[in-house]
């Protein structure tokens, strides 16, 4: 067992944890096939919903301290760093997530699919009359065109993933500048 958890942290403003994360047993992964399989089921609609609660894009398995999603003060218990990983490896297998480290330490979760996420830049484009604009990538998650919609905020490299999709489908076009920050993006 890894070390218990420090003070509680409480959940996001309306998020509520599903029981078995008070259940002890499964914070240790279990060895029986079907109850395995069944907790990994469980910890990956977690990981997903909280991801999407927080607007949480990337999760770490060698943090010390597990905080509220992978540790419960309240009955001691702490996922282990493997542990960790098992669960988040399961995402990536399902296309829900993506290493970002060879190490498997730093995880890219996608709590919306690419594809959800192209939908919302092109409903953003489409409102807002963007056809033909062109922004920088980083505008689509922290710019004035994006305040106030799902798009503020979004991690940058879930995004880039998302204008790929569109750029493959004809629907824009990547550019590429002297920095990361000068990425830019028309939309066709």
């Amino acid at each position: 067992m890894a070390a218990p958890p420090g003070p509680a942290a409480p959940p996001p403003a309306g998020f509520e944890f599903p029981p078995f994360h008070a259940y002890p047993p499964y914070f240790t992964l279990q060895p029986v096939r079907e109850t395995r399989e069944r907790q990994g089921s469980l910890w990956c609609g977690l990981i997903l919903g909280y991801c999407a609660a927080t607007r949480t894009s990337v999760l770490r398995t060698d943090e010390r301290d597990p905080g509220p999603l992978f540790g419960n003060a309240a009955i001691g218990r702490a996922l282990l760093p493997e542990a960790r990983a098992a669960f988040l490896g399961e995402l990536v297998a399902a296309g829900r997530a993506e290493w970002l480290d060879k190490g498997r330490t730093a995880c890219l979760v996608l709590w919306r699919s690419v594809e959800e996420w192209a939908r919302l830049i092109l409903e953003l484009v489409r409102t807002y009359g963007l056809g033909q604009a062109v922004m920088s990538v980083e505008e689509l998650s922290s710019g004035d065109d994006v305040a106030g919609t799902e798009l503020a905020g979004a991690d940058v490299r879930v995004l880039r993933r998302a204008l790929k999709l569109l750029e493959g489908q004809g629907k824009c076009r990547l550019f590429s500048g002297a920095t990361p920050e000068e990425e830019g993006v028309k939309f066709l």
